[in-house]
């Protein structure tokens, strides 16, 4: 039992190290194209704000404009015995511009701004927008959300462990039944503090997990908050 588990665990520990070259990688060739895009508008080109918003888009789907405030989502969850909540229906993914109506708090997927939000690990202090997360969780992010109910002990030990984790985020997230949720896409749970032991498990499951419709897409590159 105890080699299995060590051998479990060094497997998740390359995957995790393996993630963060590729994010290196990508943060390289980012700054490459960032580099010939300023050159490009410099020179008057009006093509380079085209090259701009693309390297701001994972080319996944078209973008909606105007009244597209409907998430597309159909469907409910249901709560396993782990106390883990599926979304069973459909997600919908298609990008749009405007403000979206979820019918889950955090919502677990459907339509999304063309920009996902960093989740590198990153923790933001200040709520963010649900249509760059919900692309975030897209991309196999946990999403990790809590209350001003929270105590002060879990939201730092839950932030500790996003800061280490590629493909995860942490927000205040008001608009919640519970002080402290963890969201994927299409999978919720709450959990009772910090040290949960569902905490590891969810974490373990979907970061990256099976459930990711675009597994390995950037989690850098996006907005910041």
């Amino acid at each position: 039992m105890g080699s299995g588990k060590n051998s479990s665990n060094a497997a998740r520990k390359a995957r995790i190290e393996e993630m963060r070259r590729a994010e290196r990688a990508r943060e390289r060739r980012n700054r490459v194209l960032t580099i010939a895009a300023s050159v490009v508008v410099v020179a008057g080109l009006v093509v380079g704000g085209v090259v701009l918003v693309n390297s701001q888009s994972d080319k996944k789907g078209s973008v909606a404009s105007g009244d597209a405030k409907n998430s597309g989502d159909t469907g409910q969850f249901t709560t396993g015995k782990d106390g883990v909540k599926t979304w069973s229906g459909k997600l919908a993914r298609t990008h749009v511009t405007t403000r979206v109506s979820y019918p889950m708090h955090p919502p677990v997927g459907g339509n999304h701004n063309p920009v996902w939000l960093n989740c590198n690990g990153d923790v933001y202090t200040e709520p963010v927008q649900d249509e760059n997360a919900v692309h975030a969780l897209e991309h196999g992010a946990v999403w990790v959300t809590y209350t001003d109910k929270a105590s002060k002990a879990d939201v730092d030990a839950l932030a500790a462990k996003v800061k280490k984790t590629p493909y995860s985020l942490m927000s205040p997230y008001e608009n919640q039944a519970a002080p402290l949720v963890l969201s994927a896409w299409g999978h919720q749970v709450t959990v009772k503090s910090a040290s949960d032991p569902e905490v590891d498990k969810f974490f373990a499951a979907y970061v990256q997990g099976a459930q990711t419709p675009e597994p390995g897409a950037s989690c850098t590159g996006g907005v910041m908050k």
